[in-house]
């Protein structure tokens, strides 16, 4: 049975990586992996995250089970960070990393009931993979103009009268990964407007609070639709916000009608005790030590101030720069790590060949993986192939 197993594709960006590894240029520039880089080409731990660990290591006295739901004070804690005020009376569970919340918060919809899940494109390339291993119906739906750098929100609307009520769609709540673009409020609003009039349930994706204009800038659109909506489902990932990437910190939020709550926490419970039974607890407790002190949350603060000025200013580098046809002032505009760039596949191809620049085959950089000393050869490859 086993050895009649049939190989499967590729993931597309592991695919990349393992390409980038087996290049055997000095001056090969990785702009694929989707991981902040130091002016030095570094993904550094951070200062409050390394005396958190030097707390937790002092103090710390089992490694024992944390208990089904995971972390109660790192949950309560994300909580606040991430919902303010409009967080109140949540479910919550902890999770294997944000995929592993994606993936909880599918199964649970569809153990309510869903059967589609609308997801706007270009998407994070794992939302489909998510979204079929979970048995719902993936709907594309049209989101993004690429070659003209601009959200569709009403061919996004639209697509919502192609689904049921109790239906789902994936939103993702700031730093857009592939396109570094973000919903403005008035698009949040507009958004919230649409799901009540048709019963559909935002599953909202936040993966990069801070990375793009503040800790509470990058989720007041969140914000306002947990607000309101009767019901939400919500994946928080902490791997960028905090830097720890391989510790797979992640937790699933959801509103829901105070009498459904104890069917919620029982279901998301028998969900992942199917799946992986107990969460890991080391990255968590590092969040939950930062966060619940004043000093390392401050040092916290202040580093990942830094780490979005730095994504700034290569933002600014770049789209000070022309390219040909390309409209690289946009990329000013966006946010976070990623922009997709108007390019064909035969072009990344030759990028990555003739220049030994990598990107995804759909064009995807990692602006926040770029260099400042990279930035000219980028340019001038771009020009090349363009």
């Amino acid at each position: 049975m086993i050895e009649a197993l049939a190989p499967k594709a590729p993931d597309p960006l592991l695919k990349i990586i393992k390409m980038y590894r087996e290049d055997p240029r000095t001056d090969k520039i990785d702009l694929g992996v989707g991981v902040y880089k130091d002016a030095s080409g570094n993904t550094p731990v951070m200062r409050a995250v390394k005396d958190a660990e030097a707390l937790l290591l002092a103090t710390q006295k089992t490694k024992t089970y944390v208990g089904q739901q995971g972390d109660v004070d790192f949950l309560k804690l994300v909580g606040q960070l991430v919902f303010g005020t409009v967080g109140r009376d949540m479910v919550s569970i902890q999770a294997v990393g944000g995929t592993g919340a994606l993936r909880l918060g599918c199964d649970l919809l569809r153990e309510s009931g869903a059967k589609r899940i609308v997801l706007p494109q270009p998407c994070w390339p794992n939302h489909p993979s998510i979204v079929r291993a979970a048995r719902l119906e993936s709907v594309d739906s049209p989101f993004f103009n690429i070659s003209e750098q601009r959200i569709d929100l009403d061919a996004l609307i639209a697509t919502f009268d192609t689904v049921e009520r109790g239906d789902a769609v994936i939103l993702q709540a700031c730093c857009h990964n592939p396109l570094g673009a973000d919903f403005s409020m008035d698009q949040w609003i507009a958004l919230a407007d649409a799901l009540n009039a048709r019963g559909i349930i935002p599953f909202l994706d936040l993966a990069y609070q801070g990375f793009g204009d503040g800790i509470d800038e990058d989720v007041a659109g969140l914000r306002a639709i947990v607000e309101h909506v009767p019901e939400a489902v919500i994946a928080v990932s902490e791997a960028k916000s905090f830097g720890i990437y391989r510790e797979r910190v992640g937790a699933l939020y959801v509103k829901a009608a105070e009498n459904a709550r104890p069917a919620v926490m029982s279901n998301l419970a028998a969900i992942a005790r199917a799946n992986y039974s107990m969460p890991p607890d080391h990255g968590a407790a590092i969040v939950r030590e930062v966060l619940a002190d004043e000093a390392l949350r401050q040092s916290w603060r202040d580093e990942l101030d830094e780490i979005r000025a730095h994504i700034k200013r290569t933002r600014a580098a770049l789209a000070a720069e022309r390219v040909n046809s390309l409209p690289m002032h946009q990329i000013a505009a966006q946010k976070g790590m990623f922009s997709t760039l108007p390019l064909t596949e035969a072009q990344v191809v030759a990028l990555r060949e003739v220049h030994g620049i990598y990107m995804t085959d759909a064009a995807r950089i990692n602006v926040a993986g770029l260099r400042e000393a990279d930035i000219p050869r980028f340019v001038e490859a771009l020009k090349a192939v363009a």
